[in-house]
């Protein structure tokens, strides 16, 4: 049976598009919100966990988040994951909770979001060639084993080619997006 799947490689390449949106939208440019801290996981009981599963966040006030920790022995944890995440913000802790006031965006943190998401851009790129390299393995496979001729192989290569070119095309208009927002161009 043919390992090639051409709806198998659309799935991954739109959920690597859809995964940049999901960390794109973290990237808040002013205002407090609990999807900021998405892309943050946290070291506890021996693995890497999302801070959700961990602890409560919610946006009190428009420009403060907080979170409150379920277990007091993760709070330290937490706090740790939240300042190496590259967020920019310094937790306060009182308790089990953290109060994590939300910097006015200076020039120079603008910049830094903006080459946060170029980084988020760029590992969905990476993540598309790779679905891309699976779909070409595949297609030798298949040639190999004699279930496509070379011609099929070559005009399906053009296929996955032009899915991945516009998968990219994607990716770039929302980081672009993205970028615009957040540098207020």
């Amino acid at each position: 049976m043919a390992q090639y799947d051409k709806a198998d490689l659309e799935r991954r390449m739109h959920g690597a598009v859809e995964s940049l949106k999901g960390d794109l939208a973290g990237l808040r440019t002013g205002r407090a919100n609990i999807q900021l801290l998405d892309p943050v996981t946290v070291e506890v009981y021996g693995a890497h966990m999302p801070l959700n599963q961990v602890a409560t966040v919610s946006a009190p006030e428009p420009r403060m988040l907080s979170v409150q920790v379920w277990d007091k022995s993760n709070v330290g944890p937490v706090d740790k994951a939240i300042r190496s995440a590259g967020l920019g913000l310094n937790p306060i802790v009182d308790g089990q909770t953290l109060r994590l006031p939300i910097p006015d965006l200076t020039e120079e943190r603008r910049k830094e979001l903006a080459k946060l998401a170029s980084k988020y851009a760029e590992g969905a790129r990476v993540a598309v060639r790779n679905v891309r390299r699976d779909g070409m393995d595949s297609l030798k496979t298949d040639e190999k084993k004699g279930e496509i001729s070379e011609d099929e192989r070559k005009r399906m290569e053009t296929e996955v080619q032009k899915l991945t070119d516009s998968t990219i095309a994607d990716i770039d208009a929302a980081a672009a997006a993205k970028e615009k927002e957040i540098l207020g161009r």
